[in-house]
């Protein structure tokens, strides 16, 4: 690892209490011009100002203590690789109030951060730009010099002179619209004061948009803003925003406090959305839907995300991390009571045995690594802020904080979380002060338990053997690390504070034992438990840790899940902890197969979706053997009972489970190459693009998935074709993302190329090529490559952000031999990207892990799939 390079916060010897700041935005040039004019206090003498500030130019700076003579600065001295400025003054600015003035110009980057410009189409086939904002986690500092630190809250006073025809929106509501006089084609629009805020939460957009509006219950103008002409396809977002709205103001028991909130769609958009108080920014699919060209998907999706931004308009916003290394808390706090919101507003959605799968299990499968790192990570310089934007902050943090909900209960946790809104708003706040607030609100050792939740890395596996004592059950647990490369074999022995449930077949959605977990080991007796009752631990899978049982006690779970007496998070959870263990090699990979045909009956949506996700990373690392036909039988004779079951249309009284649930299991058996479903699927491709019969938006993806995989180039043109005539971004993307099951390698060429066009959006590039490095042995070949030779433009176009990250990790994590572990390493330090450093580690401890796994397992899995297809042997 290179050094950390020294990091130090700004000084605070001068600090903002309000920003006037006046932004002119060319749209034709992509350059702004700005005034700041901001009333800061010096609060220790001295003849500098130390502000952050990024591929601006100042022009002029001055400073006037007030009632007193404005003193011009005598020079700017950039620390470019810091990206701070310090103006220095001829004399020395004491301490007291005053006003800092600064003009100023920069410019519209294509960058998808600070204030960049976004392309888009108008009705009429146009190309224009709109003018946007992306300031988390450091990138105010682009569009106006300041101090771009969390805990420098102040207030701001924007205003916006753009053209006359284009729509202007900020944080606050507009409060004057007047002719700018050196132009009559500009007006200047003024944003009422915000309220004391951080710089991040800022934002400005310029465009064209149409727009929805309505009042939410508790009196707030909510309008979901889309590109012009879509405005119906704002009006989902729209009912959902309303209905959070009062529900987060009755969960925390704090009223939101601006009169408007805003929520827009932006063409080129980095992340899914972001928060800014009162301007939320989203990308098109994460907040348009259209009632007949939308799948169930992409409404679960926009729900969910509206739900996420809304709550940190609270938790975020209102109160805010004191710095970066408190990031998860706005995240897995966020990522947690987005599916509180979801469940409340849709509850037929069963979103929380969807948590378990979307963000439990894959918390789990990273923070199993080496590689992983602890919750609560020290960051300083902004490329490694843009790293710990990752699973473990919001994934592992909202599942340590739905743990800590469930250990605390509802009633106490809500106090506990008014407590430390009403304490810290418009302050900031450190992880230790929302222990504090729900530790005097339920009375338990919060701060004790979720340390070593936190502050370690990883997670314990819980190995549990039952011993019958006539009337009595005598279980005994030992908690170790759990580690994605085997039994832990650390000098050290990291433990944990496990909250534990523990039900029997009695009743197996009622805990009859709850305990804390607090050292190595631990014997309880369950009193009145038959010899032929099962035990489970982990009710509901909320505990973050993995459970291994003896064999005998494994044994007699799985009748319970073949009779679905488990409930499906519970035999959700059963499967993928036996899928991990034999990942990491403490038990055979043979037995997990046993167990998933268990699964025939399964009728829950969720189940077969981590069912689906653990046999795909099997199928992909069988890619790497002369036997991956078999485990596409396999695939197929697991799902097609359930494929016959649902058939292809759907049936009265069906929902939206139903239609998830046919979309997934056509799709499987589609790629596997199930005759009747490629048949089918062909069929009905065939109606739809001749106009005849319109495939409904639930089942294009896993028609389209299917004739591709088993599709040549003529396929490939036709898609290509959708995609150009495709008006919403939702379908262009659901085709950008199945293009890589096509096989033939000219073809596969063909895809790569496409990614890089102008046919496709800047951020949806990396879903295209990981698309490819998913859908074949050969297509991870040519996607690597086509990384590295395109390195230079692809790096360039993601500048540090997540995006490279997640490039990298779509390209390299199915790789299973050693030689290509070395190979990602060797190019990676040859090509550095800073914010990208540990997802490379990731990734390689990943191929070898891949690679160890293939070595250990192959065999015995292909000797089973030859086994079941023997003709029983004569008696």
């Amino acid at each position: 690892m290179p050094e950390k390079r020294p990091f130090e916060r700004l000084p605070a010897d001068v600090s903002p209490l309000n920003y006037g700041l006046c932004l002119k935005p060319d749209l034709i040039d992509f350059t702004f011009e700005g005034k700041l004019e901001a009333a800061v206090q010096v609060k220790q003498a001295t003849n500098q100002i130390v502000m952050n500030c990024a591929d601006i130019d100042i022009i002029t700076a001055s400073y006037a203590p007030e009632g007193d003579e404005e003193v011009h600065a005598t020079g700017f001295n950039y620390q470019n690789e810091d990206e701070k400025v310090t103006l220095s003054f001829p004399s020395t600015l004491q301490k007291g109030t005053g006003t800092l003035k600064i003009d100023f110009v920069g410019e519209l980057n294509d960058k998808m951060k600070g204030f960049y410009r976004s392309k888009y189409t108008t009705p009429t086939g146009d190309t224009r730009y709109a003018a946007v904002t992306q300031f988390e986690a450091t990138d105010a500092r682009r569009a106006f010099p300041c101090w771009d630190e969390p805990a420098i809250k102040a207030t701001f006073d924007i205003s916006l002179v753009v053209p006359k025809d284009r729509v202007a929106l900020s944080n606050m509501n507009v409060i004057d619209r007047k002719p700018y006089p050196d132009d009559e084609n500009l007006v200047e629009v003024k944003f009422a004061r915000t309220p004391i805020m951080s710089t991040y939460l800022v934002a400005f957009v310029v465009g064209e948009y149409d727009f929805v509006e309505t009042r939410s219950l508790d009196g707030v103008l909510v309008r979901v803003y889309t590109p012009v002409g879509k405005a119906e396809q704002g009006k989902f977002a729209l009912e959902v925003a309303a209905k959070t709205l009062p529900f987060y103001k009755d969960y925390f028991n704090v009223p939101y406090p601006l009169p408007k909130i805003d929520l827009i769609a932006i063409a080129d958009f980095a992340a899914g959305a972001m928060e800014n108080w009162g301007l939320v920014t989203y990308r098109e699919t994460a907040l348009l839907i259209d009632p007949k060209n939308s799948c169930s998907s992409s409404r679960q999706w926009v729900a969910l995300v509206v739900g996420h931004e809304l709550a940190h308009q609270w938790f975020g916003n209102l109160v805010t991390m004191e710095w970066w290394t408190h990031l998860w808390l706005n995240e897995g706090f966020a990522s947690w009571i987005e599916y509180l919101c979801v469940d409340h507003c849709f509850p037929e959605y069963d979103i929380w045995t969807q948590f378990v799968s979307a963000d439990y299990t894959r918390a789990q499968e990273l923070d199993a690594l080496d590689n992983s790192h602890p919750i609560e990570v020290s960051v300083g310089h902004p490329a490694e802020v843009d790293e710990i934007f990752d699973a473990i902050s919001y994934s592992k943090g909202a599942s340590v904080i739905r743990m800590l909900h469930d250990y605390i209960g509802d009633e106490d946790f809500r106090k506990g979380m008014n407590l430390y809104l009403t304490k810290f708003q418009q302050k900031n706040a450190a992880t230790e002060d929302l222990w504090e607030s729900l530790e005097k609100a339920s009375g338990k050792p919060i701060a004790a338990v979720m340390n070593t939740w936190t502050k370690q890395m990883g997670f314990p596996l819980i190995y549990v053997e039952a011993e019958q004592q006539e009337e009595d059950k005598v279980l005994k647990l030992v908690q170790k690390k759990f580690c994605a490369s085997g039994p832990y074999t650390g000098e050290d022995f990291p433990m944990w504070m496990v909250p534990i449930s523990i039900c029997t077949s009695d009743d197996p959605t009622c805990a009859k034992m709850q305990i804390l977990m607090d050292k190595a080991e631990l014997t309880l007796v369950l009193k009145d438990i038959k010899p032929d009752q099962w035990v489970k631990l982990n009710l509901g899978t909320v505990g973050f840790y993995r459970t291994q049982y003896s064999p005998d006690m494994l044994e007699s779970l799985i009748p319970a899940i073949k009779d679905l007496s488990l409930p499906p998070v519970d035999r959700l959870g059963l499967q993928n902890d036996l899928f991990s263990l034999a990942r990491a090699g403490i038990i055979s990979t043979v037995e997990v197969l046993k167990v998933m045909e268990a699964f025939v009956n399964e009728p829950n949506y969720t189940v077969w979706s981590d069912l689906s996700c653990n046999l795909g990373i099997l199928s992909t690392l069988l890619s790497h053997t002369d036997f991956y036909e078999e485990i596409q039988v396999f695939v197929k004779d697991v799902f097609s009972p359930i494929g016959e079951r649902l058939g292809w249309d759907p049936k009265p009284g069906e929902g939206h489970l139903d239609a998830l649930l046919r979309g997934l299991v056509l799709g499987k058996l589609g790629k596997a190459g199930h005759k009747a479903t490629l048949e089918e699927a062909r069929r009905r491709f065939k109606d739809h693009v001749e106009g005849k019969h319109i495939l409904s938006a639930d089942l294009r993806s896993p028609v389209y998935v299917t004739i591709l995989k088993h599709g040549d180039s003529t396929t490939l043109d036709t898609m290509l074709k959708l995609h150009k005539q495709a008006d919403m971004q939702e379908e262009k993307n659901r085709i950008e993302r199945v293009l890589g099951a096509i096989s033939q390698p000219e073809l596969i060429q063909k895809v790569l190329t496409f990614a890089l066009s102008e046919e496709v959006r800047p951020q949806d590039t990396v879903s295209v090529i990981g698309g490819v490095a998913g859908g074949s042995k050969q297509g991870r070949k040519a996607a690597w490559k086509f990384v590295r030779d395109n390195w230079e433009e692809l790096y360039n176009r993601y500048q540090g952000g997540f995006l490279i990250s997640r490039l990298i990790k779509l390209t390299v994590d199915g790789f299973a031999n050693d030689k290509m572990a070395a190979e990602v390493k060797a190019f990676f330090e040859s090509h550095p990207a800073p914010s990208a450093e540990r997802t490379v580690q990731q990734c390689c401890e990943n191929i070898l892990l891949n690679a160890a796994w293939l070595k250990r397992d192959a065999e015995n899995i292909h000797q089973y799939f030859l086994q079941r297809k023997a003709p029983p042997a004569m008696v």
